[in-house]
């Protein structure tokens, strides 16, 4: 692909190739050059604690990564491999879709910073986290 920005429904598609993110129940709500907005739908597999109801940190983890990782997608048109990443846990999430919200910090040549956040429904903050990403040469 290109060094083009892709569409919300271009980023929707190349998103939903992937089996994992299909079972994530991901859906692009907003995408800008650079920015993304996705929801998560709530599954009962994410719960860790049956007595509590929460989402294991795993789970948040991953929509952190996917999030910046797609912010950058959504501005390069292809796929950039995780580098290193950083999550901060910040309350438990509970029984309900999660909004995951990404920006592109800074576009390198080669490594790149995008940072993501989960949120719940009414805004509160989940989880947030920066991950570096690297940019593959051009086939």
């Amino acid at each position: 692909m290109s060094d083009a920005p892709l569409t919300k429904e271009q980023v929707q598609a190349l998103l939903l190739k992937g089996p994992f993110h299909q079972w994530l129940g991901l859906t692009v709500e907003d995408v800008g050059e650079g920015t993304i907005r996705l929801r998560a739908k709530w599954r009962p597999e994410w719960v860790v604690n049956a007595d509590k109801g929460y989402a294991h940190g795993g789970i948040l983890a991953t929509l952190v990564d996917l999030t910046a990782d797609w912010a950058l997608v959504s501005k390069t048109g292809r796929g950039v491999p995780t580098v290193d990443l950083r999550v901060d846990y910040h309350r438990a999430a509970m029984q309900h879709d999660l909004i995951c919200v990404g920006k592109v910090i800074k576009f390198g040549g080669q490594l790149c910073v995008s940072e993501a956040q989960v949120l719940d429904e009414d805004g509160k903050l989940l989880a947030s986290g920066r991950g570096v990403y690297m940019i593959p040469p051009k086939a």
